[in-house]
């Protein structure tokens, strides 16, 4: 399905590519669009990003490079803050966000064509399989490019043991050899900082405020667990699974600019029943 804009007045006789640039696309995308067959068009004929356009002017632009998801109409997953342009969802640990191999049907992605038929899954933020929380998705191209990388994220992470009350931790990380799942703590790696402060602590488990600086894969577990305090039910980097059977990582909040108009979103999710029952830390209601 193309996304569609109209001129406004202001923008009356400007070329299509200033038009474009001021409403945040970025040069990489309006590339794309370019070398996308029909991927700018004006009544049905196409436009180019130098020719000038007139208020009123209905733009169509198509999306470039994607494929259908198989609606899944039965999947559920709460609506935690939507607009226009950007929905965020409270995602369930267990749900993958994307379609691969063995989830074929049961993912975020499918939920989305459930609910949007024909439109594009654009998610700007992506969480693990088994990470719970908030996932934004972009409905369209504009917001999108307006989004990618201009947002901030908050975790709740429950790691084994306890950990100094608060610090950054600053250590680069990498793919571990022979292996294309986890990663480690290496000279070689990519730069990686994670701050985070305690908020509850009974001994065994601690119950911890993150947020990443960086975002390398899997960054926040493989931190914890560098620091000797691996998260929760985390079986890939050391963590005990004797009280919760998946890694206790809940992102639970997203904050950014809305595509629609400016004005600041904060959505915010529960600490999910499995890692609540882990903790005596009481949430500030909103």
């Amino acid at each position: 399905m193309p996304d569609k804009l109209i001129i406004l007045p202001e923008e009356d006789g400007k070329k299509l590519g200033e038009v474009l640039r001021t409403r945040g696309f970025s040069r990489k995308l309006l590339c794309r669009l370019k070398h996308t067959e029909s991927g700018m068009t004006r009544g049905g004929a196409l436009i180019r990003t130098v020719d000038r356009v007139s208020c009123g002017d209905e733009i169509s632009l198509a999306s470039p490079g994607t494929s259908e998801l198989e609606p899944s109409p039965e999947l559920h997953a709460p609506v935690l803050y939507e607009d226009s342009e950007v929905i965020v969802f409270d995602k369930p640990a267990g749900m993958p966000v994307h379609p691969s191999i063995g989830h074929h049907d049961d993912t975020l992605g499918n939920l989305f064509a459930a609910k949007y038929p024909g439109a594009v899954f654009r998610p700007v933020s992506r969480l693990d399989s088994q990470t719970s929380g908030c996932v934004t998705v972009a409905k369209s191209q504009f917001a999108a490019s307006r989004l990618q990388g201009k947002f901030s994220k908050r975790y709740l992470a429950l790691c084994c043991g306890e950990p100094p009350a608060e610090g950054t931790i600053d250590a680069p990380i990498a793919r571990e050899a022979d292996s294309i799942i986890k990663r480690c703590v290496s000279p070689e790696g990519k730069p990686a900082q994670t701050r985070y402060r305690v908020l509850a602590s009974d001994g065994r488990y601690s119950l911890c405020e993150v947020t990443p600086l960086t975002g390398r894969t899997h960054q926040i577990r493989v931190h914890f667990a560098h620091m000797g305090f691996p998260l929760a039910g985390d079986s890939l980097y050391g963590g005990s699974c004797g009280d919760i059977q998946r890694q206790a990582l809940h992102c639970s909040e997203v904050s950014f600019l809305s595509p629609e108009n400016g004005e600041k979103i904060r959505a915010v999710s529960p600490l999910p029943e499995d890692m609540a029952r882990l903790t005596d830390y009481k949430e500030e209601s909103e």
